[in-house]
């Protein structure tokens, strides 16, 4: 007996001793003090202030919970051993991981309804646009369906581990097959499944299939490192066509002077929208992928170099109007890029309004036109010395021949 007391001394002398957990120690230690020391209040003579609501808290708390959890481990397979050397009856560990499997029930349920709670609020604003109804409907029948099954999952789960734990007064039942289990659980959730697939189908559908229609808005947004460009229609409504071998420091869209619809194309600084009128986006990019985003209407669709796309929509709710269900007098809808493109991807924002057709027909009179006077004078003489220029080369070319 005093042999083994002897081992057990030494036993819990070698896990003190021990350098993994030395290291594991001391690395929490450095790690903690470096947080607190990077807590600090920078330009001022007020004393530092540490913040241990950070994510380094949560970070080290779990190490924290692991290392108590491995000296628990270590401490109750010795008591464990000492029982069994005493010839006392062992712990039961099947009972022990039952109510393990209990307690995981509990603190995860509790995790789940904080993470609904708290993190829920972190939704998506207001939506502001005929389809972002749709999708925000799919979105929360979605999530109604898999949070059910998810409780009735984990109930189950780990209700059956506890209930069903092993114990000497009952032998396990060994199913190898059953046909009438076999379908329930295929067919039902094939059955759930299908309805979300179709449904989020059809909603998916009547988002992204449209046609151009007289009377469309047609706005061109383009990305480049880092801000966006804008192009409205003049009076005609039609945009003039864009091409990449056209653009110059006078032209930095690379918009076809020679199209007769560029004639009387504007350009903005702020994207205004008519309420309740559809709004097509022209997409495109002159570098990098970039990615129009507007949450409060639901929108977003990458800005590929070389390949143009569109997204169509309906404002519903105007600045004023939403500043007013807001309560934020200063309130903007804004035009963001979705995609990491650069240093100054932060930059990437533009002021989004909406506003009634009077209001858009008075700001879109005092826009100015893409092209000015100077700028068409300029374009038409570097397009003179172009076309010289080629036909100069394909003189020489023919004497060559």
């Amino acid at each position: 007996m005093k042999e083994y007391q002897t081992n057990i001394k030494m036993g819990f002398i070698k896990l003190i001793k021990s350098k993994k957990i030395a290291s594991l120690v001391a690395m929490l230690v450095l790690f903690g003090n470096s947080l607190a020391m990077a807590q600090s209040t920078a330009g001022t003579e007020e004393p530092a202030k540490v913040d241990w609501t950070g994510v380094g808290y949560y970070v080290l708390l779990f190490f924290v919970a692991c290392l108590c959890v491995a000296i628990l481990g270590k401490i109750l397979k010795v008591y464990d051993l000492s029982l069994k050397m005493q010839g006392k009856k062992e712990i039961n560990w099947n009972n022990i991981m039952g109510i393990c499997c209990i307690i995981f029930l509990v603190a995860g349920g509790y995790g789940a309804y904080w993470s609904l709670t708290e993190q829920g609020s972190m939704k998506l604003p207001i939506a502001a646009s005929v389809h972002g109804v749709d999708i925000d409907n799919m979105f929360t029948v979605t999530s109604i369906l898999t949070l059910i099954v998810f409780v009735i999952t984990q109930v189950l789960l780990f209700g059956f581990l506890f209930y069903y734990r092993g114990s000497d007064k009952r032998k396990a039942y060994y199913l190898p097959h059953d046909n009438t289990i076999e379908k329930i659980w295929t067919i039902v959730p094939a059955i759930v499944l299908t309805i979300l697939v179709v449904f989020g189908f059809f909603t998916w559908q009547k988002i992204m299939n449209t046609t151009e229609v007289k009377g469309d808005l047609n706005i061109d947004v383009t990305g480049h490192q880092f801000a966006w460009e804008l192009r409205y229609p003049g009076k005609d409504g039609k945009l003039g066509a864009v091409h990449y071998t056209m653009v110059t420091p006078l032209n930095k869209l690379g918009v076809d002077i020679k199209d007769p619809n560029s004639a009387d194309d504007l350009q903005a600084d702020t994207l205004v929208l008519p309420v309740n009128k559809p709004v097509r986006l022209n997409i495109h990019a002159q570098d990098v992928i970039h990615s129009v985003y507007m949450p409060h209407f639901r929108v977003q669709l990458n800005a590929v170099p070389g390949l143009p796309t569109f997204f169509k929509f309906i404002p519903t709710i105007t600045t004023a109007e939403m500043r007013v269900r807001t309560d934020n007098p200063n309130f903007e809808y804004l035009l963001y890029c979705n995609k990491i493109c650069g240093s100054s991807h932060y930059n990437m924002q533009k002021v989004v309004k909406v506003v009634t057709e009077e209001e858009y027909q008075d700001w879109i009179a005092k826009q100015k036109p893409y092209f000015t006077d100077q700028a068409k004078a300029a374009l038409k003489v570097a397009d003179a010395k172009a076309t010289s220029s080629k036909q100069v080369v394909s003189n020489r070319l023919a004497l060559n021949n």
